[in-house]
């Protein structure tokens, strides 16, 4: 059965990588950051509501390192290899530097969507709430985040 088709990340997802996309390419000229942008926005936004159900589905696994580990090494394999070969066949200019940009988002990006979903936000479907709550939510999520890594460190060592 196909995961259920996550609208919040591919419309938050391909906002924000055409944004990438474009600033990478600027360099090259108008045309060819706005066709980047475009081609990036078009293919983010149907693949990353599929991409994003499956981190919906993993942010409910336990341990969440596993889950954390499967999300950021198996799903931007296949997703990269598949936005290379779209960007790489319309001749996005600086192709490379576009890929590790897109590539270093997808890793914080599923990290934070894993972060977020097992709080509650960000999920889409039954247990899902309205769009808003999730924006307004975005500060405490983030600073939590951010800290969350800090203070397993000092938890292990206080042990």
């Amino acid at each position: 059965m196909l995961p259920r088709w996550h609208w919040k990340a591919a419309t938050f997802s391909a906002l924000i990588r055409c944004s990438l996309f474009f600033a990478v390419n600027a360099t090259s000229g108008w045309e060819a950051a706005s066709g980047a942008a475009l081609a990036e926005f078009a293919y983010r936004f149907a693949a990353s509501g599929y991409y994003s159900a499956i981190t919906q589905r993993l942010s409910r696994l336990e341990p969440a390192w596993k889950a954390n580990l499967l999300a950021i090494l198996a799903l931007p394999l296949l997703q990269h290899a598949i936005e290379y070969a779209m960007h790489w066949a319309r001749s996005t200019p600086r192709l490379n530097a576009s890929i590790a940009v897109s590539y270093g988002f997808t890793i914080l990006s599923t990290l934070f969507n894993l972060y977020s979903m097992r709080r509650g936000s960000l999920i889409v479907g039954e247990h899902g709430r309205p769009v808003m709550q999730d924006i307004l939510a975005f500060p405490q999520l983030l600073a939590g985040f951010l800290l969350y890594g800090p203070q397993q460190i000092v938890r292990a060592c206080s042990r």
